[in-house]
Protein backbone atom coordinates (compact mmCIF):
# COMPACT_ATOMS: atom_id res chain seq x y z
CA UNK A 1 0.00 0.00 0.00
CA UNK A 2 3.03 2.38 0.36
CA UNK A 3 2.97 2.78 -3.52
CA UNK A 4 -0.54 3.76 -3.50
CA UNK A 5 -0.76 6.43 -0.61
CA UNK A 6 2.74 7.99 -2.58
CA UNK A 7 0.62 7.95 -5.66
CA UNK A 8 -2.10 9.61 -3.89
CA UNK A 9 0.34 12.22 -2.17
CA UNK A 10 1.40 12.99 -5.37
CA UNK A 11 -2.00 13.26 -6.62
CA UNK A 12 -3.08 15.74 -3.85
CA UNK A 13 -0.35 17.87 -4.13
CA UNK A 14 -1.19 18.38 -7.70
CA UNK A 15 -4.77 19.48 -6.45
CA UNK A 16 -3.44 21.49 -4.27
CA UNK A 17 -0.93 23.00 -6.81
CA UNK A 18 -3.97 23.38 -9.43
CA UNK A 19 -6.69 24.52 -6.33
CA UNK A 20 -3.54 27.48 -5.72
CA UNK A 21 -3.21 28.44 -9.53
CA UNK A 22 -7.14 28.58 -9.50
CA UNK A 23 -7.42 31.03 -6.63
CA UNK A 24 -4.78 33.11 -8.29
CA UNK A 25 -6.88 33.35 -10.98
CA UNK A 26 -10.00 35.16 -12.16
CA UNK A 27 -10.33 32.56 -14.72
CA UNK A 28 -11.16 36.33 -16.69
CA UNK A 29 -10.08 36.54 -20.98
CA UNK A 30 -6.26 37.61 -21.07
CA UNK A 31 -6.04 41.63 -21.52
CA UNK A 32 -5.91 42.36 -24.91
CA UNK A 33 -7.50 39.68 -26.50
CA UNK A 34 -10.31 40.80 -28.62
CA UNK A 35 -13.72 39.43 -27.74
CA UNK A 36 -14.07 37.60 -30.78
CA UNK A 37 -10.95 35.71 -30.10
CA UNK A 38 -11.61 34.86 -26.42
CA UNK A 39 -15.11 33.29 -28.04
CA UNK A 40 -12.86 31.26 -30.63
CA UNK A 41 -10.69 30.33 -27.94
CA UNK A 42 -13.61 28.99 -25.68
CA UNK A 43 -15.29 27.36 -28.51
CA UNK A 44 -12.05 25.61 -28.76
CA UNK A 45 -11.60 24.81 -25.14
CA UNK A 46 -15.04 23.16 -24.75
CA UNK A 47 -14.20 20.91 -27.41
CA UNK A 48 -10.65 19.79 -25.85
CA UNK A 49 -12.34 18.14 -22.58
CA UNK A 50 -9.33 19.82 -20.80
CA UNK A 51 -11.47 20.09 -17.29
CA UNK A 52 -11.30 16.07 -17.25
CA UNK A 53 -7.49 16.33 -16.53
CA UNK A 54 -7.71 16.89 -12.63
CA UNK A 55 -10.42 14.55 -12.76
CA UNK A 56 -8.29 11.82 -14.21
CA UNK A 57 -5.20 13.18 -12.38
CA UNK A 58 -7.25 12.25 -8.81
CA UNK A 59 -9.35 8.83 -9.67
CA UNK A 60 -6.12 7.13 -11.27
CA UNK A 61 -4.25 6.26 -8.07
CA UNK A 62 -7.60 5.77 -6.29
CA UNK A 63 -8.40 2.80 -8.28
CA UNK A 64 -5.01 1.76 -8.01
CA UNK A 65 -5.60 2.13 -4.57
CA UNK A 66 -8.75 -0.15 -4.73
CA UNK A 67 -6.90 -2.66 -6.78
CA UNK A 68 -4.46 -2.93 -4.62
CA UNK A 69 -7.09 -3.23 -1.61
CA UNK A 70 -8.70 -5.97 -3.69
CA UNK A 71 -5.05 -7.96 -3.49
CA UNK A 72 -4.64 -7.63 0.48
CA UNK A 73 -8.36 -8.36 0.94
CA UNK A 74 -8.41 -11.42 -1.50
CA UNK A 75 -5.01 -12.46 0.43
CA UNK A 76 -5.21 -11.74 3.93
CA UNK A 77 -8.74 -11.67 4.58
CA UNK A 78 -10.93 -14.09 5.72
CA UNK A 79 -13.13 -15.19 2.34
CA UNK A 80 -16.61 -14.84 4.42
CA UNK A 81 -15.71 -10.98 4.99
CA UNK A 82 -14.06 -10.32 2.18
CA UNK A 83 -17.12 -8.93 0.03
CA UNK A 84 -18.12 -6.66 2.94
CA UNK A 85 -14.33 -5.65 3.22
CA UNK A 86 -13.75 -4.34 -0.37
CA UNK A 87 -17.37 -3.01 -0.40
CA UNK A 88 -16.49 -0.42 2.74
CA UNK A 89 -13.39 0.55 1.15
CA UNK A 90 -14.70 1.27 -2.18
CA UNK A 91 -17.84 3.12 -0.52
CA UNK A 92 -14.43 5.23 1.58
CA UNK A 93 -12.77 5.85 -1.93
CA UNK A 94 -16.27 6.77 -3.70
CA UNK A 95 -16.89 9.58 -0.82
CA UNK A 96 -13.15 10.93 -1.05
CA UNK A 97 -14.19 11.26 -4.42
CA UNK A 98 -17.82 12.93 -4.83
CA UNK A 99 -16.12 14.92 -2.38
CA UNK A 100 -13.31 15.68 -4.19
CA UNK A 101 -14.30 15.94 -8.08
CA UNK A 102 -16.49 19.11 -7.95
CA UNK A 103 -14.00 21.42 -6.58
CA UNK A 104 -10.90 19.91 -8.36
CA UNK A 105 -12.79 20.19 -11.44
CA UNK A 106 -13.80 24.04 -11.17
CA UNK A 107 -10.25 23.99 -10.25
CA UNK A 108 -8.63 23.06 -13.35
CA UNK A 109 -11.38 25.13 -15.56
CA UNK A 110 -9.81 27.87 -13.86
CA UNK A 111 -6.28 26.31 -14.49
CA UNK A 112 -7.48 25.89 -17.94
CA UNK A 113 -8.42 29.72 -18.37
CA UNK A 114 -5.63 31.09 -17.12
CA UNK A 115 -3.21 28.98 -18.85
CA UNK A 116 -4.34 27.63 -22.01
CA UNK A 117 -6.73 30.18 -23.09
CA UNK A 118 -4.16 32.89 -23.07
CA UNK A 119 -1.86 30.36 -25.15
CA UNK A 120 -4.27 30.12 -27.64
CA UNK A 121 -4.96 33.39 -28.10
CA UNK A 122 -1.27 34.22 -28.49
CA UNK A 123 -0.34 31.22 -30.53
CA UNK A 124 -3.22 31.29 -33.24
CA UNK A 125 -4.82 33.71 -35.53
CA UNK A 126 -8.22 34.50 -35.39
CA UNK A 127 -8.42 32.11 -38.97
CA UNK A 128 -6.62 29.75 -37.35
CA UNK A 129 -9.06 29.43 -34.31
CA UNK A 130 -12.17 29.67 -36.46
CA UNK A 131 -10.42 26.93 -38.73
CA UNK A 132 -9.89 25.34 -35.49
CA UNK A 133 -13.00 25.43 -33.66
CA UNK A 134 -15.24 24.25 -37.07
CA UNK A 135 -12.39 21.12 -37.36
CA UNK A 136 -13.01 20.62 -33.63
CA UNK A 137 -17.07 21.32 -34.47
CA UNK A 138 -17.32 18.95 -37.35
CA UNK A 139 -19.60 16.22 -37.20
CA UNK A 140 -17.48 13.92 -39.15
CA UNK A 141 -14.77 13.99 -36.58
CA UNK A 142 -17.56 13.25 -34.10
CA UNK A 143 -18.05 10.41 -35.91
CA UNK A 144 -14.43 8.94 -36.30
CA UNK A 145 -14.22 9.74 -32.30
CA UNK A 146 -17.00 7.45 -31.99
CA UNK A 147 -15.73 4.77 -33.95
CA UNK A 148 -12.04 5.47 -32.61
CA UNK A 149 -12.46 2.66 -29.85
CA UNK A 150 -14.07 0.25 -32.11
CA UNK A 151 -11.11 0.54 -34.00
CA UNK A 152 -8.61 0.42 -31.18
CA UNK A 153 -10.41 -3.03 -30.41
CA UNK A 154 -10.41 -4.78 -33.48
CA UNK A 155 -6.71 -3.62 -33.87
CA UNK A 156 -5.72 -5.33 -30.26
CA UNK A 157 -8.11 -8.69 -31.07
CA UNK A 158 -5.93 -8.65 -34.00
CA UNK A 159 -2.96 -8.54 -32.72
CA UNK A 160 -3.55 -11.08 -29.64
CA UNK A 161 -4.68 -13.47 -32.34
CA UNK A 162 -1.67 -13.11 -34.76
CA UNK A 163 1.03 -12.62 -31.56
CA UNK A 164 -0.87 -14.66 -28.92
CA UNK A 165 1.19 -17.94 -29.53
CA UNK A 166 4.20 -16.03 -29.33
CA UNK A 167 3.60 -13.62 -25.97
CA UNK A 168 1.93 -16.35 -24.21
CA UNK A 169 4.66 -18.55 -23.40
CA UNK A 170 6.98 -16.47 -22.52
CA UNK A 171 4.40 -14.33 -20.26
CA UNK A 172 3.82 -17.62 -18.56
CA UNK A 173 7.88 -17.94 -17.80
CA UNK A 174 7.81 -14.46 -16.42
CA UNK A 175 4.97 -15.24 -14.05
CA UNK A 176 6.76 -18.52 -12.84
CA UNK A 177 10.26 -16.88 -12.54
CA UNK A 178 8.51 -13.51 -10.94
CA UNK A 179 6.69 -16.19 -8.59
CA UNK A 180 9.75 -17.75 -7.68
CA UNK A 181 11.34 -14.62 -6.27
CA UNK A 182 8.38 -14.07 -4.48
CA UNK A 183 8.48 -16.89 -3.00
CA UNK A 184 12.46 -16.06 -2.33
CA UNK A 185 11.67 -13.05 -0.75
CA UNK A 186 8.78 -14.59 1.27
CA UNK A 187 11.53 -17.19 2.24
CA UNK A 188 9.17 -20.32 1.50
Amino acid sequence: MTMSRSMFAMCVAAGLALAGAAGASDAQPAAGVPAEKQALVNRVLAKMALDSVGTQMLTAPVAEMLRQARVVVTSRVPAEKQDAAMKDITTEANKFLEQEVPPLRTSTQAVVQASVAPLLAQKFSVEELKKLAEILESPVLGKFETVVPEMKKTVGENVAKADAAQIQPKMTELQNRVGLRLRAAAGQ
